[in-house]
């Protein structure tokens, strides 16, 4: 974890240091979704039945917790955890969620980094009123989170679920700072009070909802600048399994995070290699396609990043 915190850090440090709206031109964002990879072998460590949101369905899988930092349309993993078994003798993903981003506030704070100021977006999996209180307690003051369709809000005295104010409501136009039809107003929660509810629109047939579990007010525009940002976690997610196949990891015990660490290098050389010129040009699949056909490893890093190569 340390080691991908030195990254992010070498990525912060020269945004923080400039003015609020360089901070939020950059897009930095914490980001928080899970994972559920469909897995058979009964040695596998962490295999258990999971909601597979790909599937539809419950499946038998490992699911991987993720808080990646999104930075100038970077997604740079900061911990990663596989959720062991759920239920009422066990911990719990929001108990796992505050123990992740505790050490992450600790150790941020080793480098003189407060992420508490830094907005917080998740699906909503993870949305609950203890959960909310948690995340307040921790210090983090901008917290986005995707609702779901069957919470009861009342708006302007009337009272209804999610899914049936996605429809009544009229959305406005893509205005300023807000390239969707989107609608944002005040609302009240049986379980969460009076918040800010950002309704929006992202094709002509779905319409969605975001809670602003902030302490402060937001604008429609800053809560939607900040939400497009989570995208890039979803994304990072496709890379690891499609291009990195985190899939096929078999080692069992701890060495299962071992096998992950390896993936999670080769991702963030791919990164890395974005931003030399050769290669600024082309995507991931591109690059790793590329490295795969025409280049030598041990070459290609000392070429590059001017340091000697072991070959083992």
């Amino acid at each position: 974890m340390r080691f991908m915190i030195k990254q992010a850090v070498e990525h912060l440090k020269p945004v923080l240091t400039k003015s609020a709206a360089t901070l939020s031109r950059a897009g930095v964002t914490l980001s928080v979704d899970n994972s559920v990879m469909d897995r058979f072998g009964k040695l596998l460590r962490c295999t258990w039945s999971w909601y597979s949101g790909r599937c539809h369905d419950v499946v038998c899988g490992q699911d991987l917790l993720g808080i990646v930092l999104t930075i100038n349309h970077i997604a740079l993993p900061l911990h990663l955890l596989f959720c062991s078994k759920q239920g009422c003798y066990n911990t719990n993903k929001a108990d796992l969620l505050i123990f992740m981003l505790s050490r992450l506030k600790a150790e941020f704070h080793r480098e003189g980094i407060d992420i508490t100021k830094i907005p917080l977006t998740m699906d909503s999996w993870f949305v609950s009123q203890p959960l909310r209180e948690r995340l307040l307690r921790l210090g983090f003051t901008k917290i986005i989170i995707a609702g779901k369709s069957n919470y009861t809000f009342t708006i302007d005295g009337k009272k209804q679920d999610a899914a049936p104010w996605k429809k009544d409501l009229v959305l406005h136009h893509p205005t300023w700072g807000i390239d969707v039809p989107a609608f944002r107003v005040q609302g009240h929660s049986p379980t969460f009070g009076s918040m800010v509810l950002f309704f929006f629109q992202k094709s002509t047939t779905h319409s969605y909802y975001l809670m602003n579990f902030s302490q402060v007010s937001m604008r429609g525009a800053e809560i939607w600048h900040i939400w497009k940002q989570h995208h890039l976690i979803e994304c990072f997610w496709k890379i690891l399994k499609s291009i990195f196949h985190i899939r096929s990891m078999q080692l069992q015990g701890h060495a299962l995070y071992t096998a992950l660490l390896i993936k999670v290098f080769a991702y963030l050389l791919a990164i890395r290699l974005q931003a030399h010129r050769l290669f600024s040009k082309l995507t991931i699949t591109q690059i790793m396609r590329n490295l795969r056909r025409d280049h030598d490893l041990g070459t290609l890093l000392t070429a590059h990043f001017h340091l000697p190569f072991l070959a083992t």
